[in-house]
């Protein structure tokens, strides 16, 4: 039956779309290299008619899909799980820009196009596409940033992933194609059947082409490093930035010195801002569409602010601004050569985010000793990445294979008691397939047990992810 499977398999798509045997790893393994699984095939579809056959063929054979982009999930929802029959399909072929309509303000795009190519077709038009994953921009494809909702530097002004979407194309999991691609602001004929797929982890269907939402271009930018004296502090100058600066503030992410100190160990060319050193750092970023001075406006909020602020420098030179992004945009890569930590993806009421990073910080620095705390991430959105390893990295995997589970658990009763989640940006997938069941009302649990089995009663649709 499997040769059966793969024949038909190459009658569809061709016999240079189809992989098996050791071909297959690459894309069989997670990111991070913490989730592996087994497939018959990897399938790689050249259009939307492809993926619908593909899809048929799988649900009159019983074999379950795992759909697939540039593979960069942080928690293994696009690759196989250990057991059953699975396909891998990858849907990198499909990469046409079809239309960028600069007046309308969209563009209509294939699920395997590289969010870098967005980038560039937005720009060729003068346009912005302002989904800011730029550190893994070359890698990652729309496709997937849409199943997972994707988040990244930019949301504080322009909403995450499924606020940037107008329309969709999706294979349904029968195989039926239901095309969605409206390039409307308003359109209310009932459910917004699109927000279904967006963030679904490739659960509930397979999205092969989007319309996307443009913005105006900035014409100024000023990027701001500031050293601060605590979370607290920065909790408070946001506050007071955004009501100075309004909606020019497209970011204000948060570094600890931890971050630093592994960026400096590990990367090339990172330099520290400062000649001295300090233990709170933002990147705080003011775009304008006018031709202005956004510079001066963020200045002086700083110099309003008072004392707290302990120095700060400011950029309207990209290559100088490059320098600082470059050290935020390398905290995860220097964590990764440094060796496994914990890691939480949270995110709590921003007027919080300082009460959780104290209170976090408190209860497993009181439960265990010689702890290095990574706390960075998108500020002003509440979301931190919030990650716990050892000082030690020699004792690093035997701790955490004895105490990840209290870590996580300590961790989120954190996030619950503060009105948050367990996870802002990266979705579910295996990761915390299971352990949202603690920290999610029960019936919103059943809600989408039931939406997931009024699509794909047969449970065909990447298994093992989400519910």
């Amino acid at each position: 039956m499997q040769e059966a499977f793969i024949q038909s398999a190459i009658t569809i798509a061709g016999r240079e779309a189809v992989l098996t045997g050791d071909a297959m790893t690459a894309y069989c393994e997670d990111w991070r290299g913490r989730y592996s699984g087994a497939a018959l095939a990897v399938l790689f579809p050249a259009n939307t008619l492809q993926v619908s056959e593909i899809v048929k063929l799988c649900v009159a054979n019983q074999v379950a899909i795992v759909p697939q982009g540039g593979n960069t999930s942080l928690c293994g929802a696009s690759v196989p799980v250990s057991q059953g029959r699975q396909v891998v399909l990858n849907l990198s072929r499909m990469n046409k820009i079809r239309v960028v309509d600069a007046i309308n303000y969209t563009m209509t795009v294939e699920a395997g196009c590289k969010l870098a190519a967005l980038y560039e077709a937005a720009e060729q038009a003068n346009r912005l596409f302002p989904l800011g994953l730029t550190a893994i921009a070359a890698h990652c494809e729309i496709g997937g940033n849409l199943s997972t909702n994707a988040g990244g530097i930019g949301v504080l002004r322009y909403g995450s992933a499924r606020d940037l979407v107008l329309g969709l194309e999706v294979v349904l999991p029968d195989g039926r194609i239901w095309n969605g691609l409206r390039s409307l602001r308003k359109d209310n004929t009932g459910y917004d059947l699109k927000q279904l797929f967006l963030g679904a982890e490739g659960t509930l269907g397979i999205i092969t082409v989007a319309v996307l939402k443009l913005f105006p271009r900035p014409q100024s930018t000023a990027t701001a490093c500031v050293a601060v004296a605590s979370p607290e502090v920065a909790v408070r100058l946001l506050a007071t930035i955004r009501a100075s600066c309004g909606q020019a503030l497209s970011g204000f992410e948060i570094i600890s010195r931890n971050c630093l100190d592994l960026v400096f160990k590990h990367i090339e060319d990172a330099h520290e801002p400062f000649k001295k050193r300090y233990e709170w750092y933002l990147l705080i970023k003011i775009d304008d569409v006018q031709q202005s001075s956004p510079a001066e406006a963020i200045r002086s909020a700083l110099l309003n602010f008072g004392g707290d602020v302990l120095t700060f420098g400011i950029a309207c030179d990209a290559r100088q601004a490059e320098l600082w992004w470059h050290l935020r945009k390398n905290i995860s890569e220097a964590q990764k050569l440094e060796g496994v930590s914990i890691k939480h993806d949270i995110s709590v009421p921003v007027s919080r985010v300082a009460e959780f990073i104290a209170e976090a910080s408190r209860v497993l620095r009181n439960r265990f000793v010689d702890l290095r705390i990574v706390a960075f991430g998108h500020m002003g959105d509440g979301n931190i990445h919030f990650n716990v390893s050892l000082l030690d990295a020699a004792v690093n995997d035997a701790f955490i294979g004895q105490h990840e589970i209290e870590v996580n658990r300590l961790v989120y009763q954190v996030v619950q008691k503060l009105g948050g989640s367990i996870s802002a940006e990266h979705g579910l997938g295996q990761l915390k397939r299971e352990t949202i069941r603690d920290y999610k009302d029960p019936l919103e649990l059943e809600m989408m047990r039931t939406i997931k089995h009024a699509f794909d009663p047969g449970n065909l649709m990447n298994p093992g992810k989400v519910v």
